[in-house]
């Protein structure tokens, strides 16, 4: 039975959603809310973690100092969006380490586009260029988000992966400036993630059973085909000025939910990559939290013989 305090609460998180006003941590909100902030926040942060895997395996084969240079520094954008990202799902109650075992035991998920390969160099351009420029289409609306640490952390990821789209299309023109196997490099790749990206928008709204109830909440603000279609009309132009053909936008659906259910062609190696690395770093958690549990005994031993000193 629905008590009158309970009535009031969500009479209060329904007038601030209203309103379009914010969310904060301590403010009260349904249970359905906070469990779906987790699951979309947390696959937010997983995909950004797990994304530094197909463009880091070309860090070392990059073909000057400043190419490395640059995808090097993006990577490392990478990670920091996660980071960002993870700290804005603790603020509902969740711990980064849970959120991690989830996703290594498959309880949780990242976006559907890491699970394919990057097969050559013009795959670093073509993911700054299509795939940061799908999330940028699909995170601005973010910044808006109901919640205010999604919303936040949004702002500063946003302008990065804006840069990280301008980086990705200057490596492409570069490319398509040279040799017609250089062209040829880019167009194959253009043409391998062109459908993936679209996809990274999720499934068509016939299809998606949150898309509603996130954007009553005003978590999203967009649906899914929205997005979709204002991703595909920005990215015509440009591809016109590179000088390439998108393939046509009719979608496999069926390969999008066989990927997502973790059938994709690196989706084994991605989760096994991931496992590895919290594998290998266990012991500098474990060093770190004896490290502060040290820190925390030593305050108490001098707040306790500053106690003795002042009776």
């Amino acid at each position: 039975m629905t008590s009158a305090v309970d009535t009031d609460l969500q009479a209060g998180f329904d007038a601030t959603i209203a309103a379009g006003d914010r969310i904060e941590p301590r403010d009260w909100m349904p249970e359905g809310y906070r469990r779906t902030l987790v699951r979309q926040i947390a696959q937010h942060a997983h995909s950004e973690i797990i994304g530094m895997q197909p463009e880091g395996n070309w860090i070392t084969r990059a073909p000057s100092l400043r190419r490395k240079a640059i995808l090097l520094a993006k990577v490392q954008d990478e990670a920091g969006h996660g980071l960002y990202l993870y700290s804005a799902c603790e603020t509902l109650g969740v711990s980064r380490e849970d959120l991690t075992r989830q996703l290594i035991a498959g309880a949780q998920k990242y976006s559907s586009i890491f699970n394919y390969p990057a097969l050559s160099y013009a795959d670093v351009g073509t993911i700054g260029w299509l795939v940061d420029g799908a999330a940028i289409c699909n995170q601005v609306p973010l910044c808006r988000t109901s919640y205010g640490p999604y919303g936040r952390s949004m702002i500063r990821i946003c302008k990065e992966e804006s840069f990280h789209q301008r980086q990705g299309f200057e490596l492409l023109a570069t490319m398509m400036r040279g040799t017609d196997e250089q062209r040829a490099m880019v167009q194959e790749s253009v043409d391998r993630f062109w459908k993936p990206a679209l996809m990274m928008f999720g499934p068509p709204d016939s299809q998606s059973s949150n898309t509603e109830q996130s954007m009553a909440w005003g978590i999203k603000r967009h649906t899914n085909d929205e997005l979709r279609e204002r991703f595909i009309e920005m990215t015509a132009p440009q591809a016109a000025a590179l000088g390439v053909t998108l393939p046509d936008n009719d979608l496999d659906w069926d390969e999008f939910w066989t990927v997502v259910k973790g059938g994709g062609p690196c989706s084994a190696q991605r989760i096994a990559h991931r496992k590895r690395a919290y594998d290998d770093g266990a012991w500098v958690r474990e060093a770190a939290m004896a490290f502060a549990q040290s820190e925390v005994d030593g305050l108490a031993q001098r707040v306790s013989r500053d106690q003795e000193a002042d009776r």
